[in-house]
């Protein structure tokens, strides 16, 4: 009988790595090591801004408070992430982050004292990564709070490979004493607008689909500037920190609005009691042009657009008719170009909330 012989050989054997499997520690360590200048830059009284622990601390009794109210609000940016992703331009959607969750702050008094990151990714881009928090780092220097840590998570199969995702927490702390909650705004009190810069974070999925509906690429030029589409789209959230707690300091103000999702609509009334009427005159202040090119080339009616974007007004504070030149004239120290845009009335049930005279004005060119 012939016996066959089969020669073999071993076979090497391949261990299952987590690099294998997409996620690169290595790199993430590196990240740290990079950013940890850039958090540093954000220390102020009370933060331990070295990072690398397991947690963050602060100290409320080194910041200089007594019996504070603790105010916290997380938020994010939203598909304005699929403009700076598309475009590679990074540098602003960190600002954006900061000033979606410290402008919420403010709105009770409260002054933003740190600050947390969530950054989520398909593949992590040290590059990418470092342009981002830089960002972060630059609206926490802006409105004075800390950044005292963060996350980064590389999630494969999760996120596409250059796509991210971001989050923001921050907590900041208002004397119990000094708590505004818009309960004694009334009747005859003055509404300023402070001006936004643009877009803000709010609105970009409808903004993606006009752009796409009219077959417009971000690199594509607007008619009213030549700025290119993403430069303007991409234009960071203003922070109106600074602004409105010189206001609460100097004990003017009586409520903000923060306007975000939901526009002037949706947000104004949230502060005011229930029985008051809040009466904008839209002849009072000037929209930026993004709104009206936006109004026009998606056939946007003037009901959307007003409770879908801020339409110029990025943050409301409600204050005494007597007080109101003093205020403007603060804000205007401050940097912030604000405009008396309305005042409060008392009205019926029916009546309560919002109303917004001559709104064509806002889409004057």
């Amino acid at each position: 009988m012939e016996i066959i012989q089969i020669s073999t050989s071993k076979k090497e054997t391949k261990h299952a790595t987590y690099k294998g499997a997409g996620v690169d520690i290595e790199a993430g360590v590196n990240l740290i090591n990079e950013i940890r200048p850039l958090v540093k830059s954000t220390k102020r009284s009370g933060s331990d801004t070295e990072i690398g622990g397991f947690g963050g601390l602060f100290d409320m009794a080194a910041a200089g408070y007594k019996d504070p109210v603790l105010v916290a609000a997380t938020d994010g940016v939203g598909t304005k992430l699929k403009i700076a992703s598309e475009t590679d331009q990074h540098d602003t959607i960190g600002i954006d982050l900061v000033a979606m969750c410290v402008n919420d702050l403010i709105v009770q008094g409260a002054e933003p004292l740190f600050f947390l990151d969530y950054f989520a990714t398909g593949k992590l881009n040290t590059n990418t990564a470092k342009k981002v928090i830089a960002g972060i780092a630059d609206g926490c220097r802006r409105s004075g709070c800390a950044l005292i840590g963060g996350e980064t998570a590389e999630m494969p199969g999760l996120y596409a490979k250059n796509d991210y995702d971001l989050a923001g927490f921050a907590v900041g702390a208002v004397e119990r004493e000094s708590l505004i909650n818009g309960s004694s705004i009334s009747s005859g009190d003055i509404v300023l607008g402070m001006l936004s810069s643009g877009l803000h974070s709010n609105g970009f999925s409808l903004v993606r689909k006009i752009l796409k509906n009219n077959g417009l690429s971000l690199s594509d030029k607007v008619p009213y500037n030549g700025n290119t589409l993403y430069e303007e789209l991409l234009k960071p959230t203003t922070i109106y920190v600074n602004a409105c707690m010189l206001l609460h300091r100097a004990g003017l103000a009586k409520g903000f609005a923060h306007i975000t999702g939901g526009g002037l609509v949706e947000n104004i009334p949230r502060v005011v009691p229930r029985e008051k009427q809040v009466i904008l005159d839209a002849k009072e202040w000037v929209v930026p042009p993004i709104f009206s090119w936006l109004h026009e080339l998606g056939n946007v009616t003037a009901n959307e657009m007003i409770k879908t974007f801020n339409c110029g007004i990025g943050m409301v504070a409600f204050v005494a008719p007597e007080h109101h030149h003093k205020a403007l004239c603060l804000l205007s120290e401050s940097g912030q170009e604000s405009k008396k845009i309305g005042e409060v009335k008392t009205v019926s049930n029916q009546n309560k909330g919002l109303k917004i005279l001559n709104p064509d004005q806002l889409w004057r060119a």
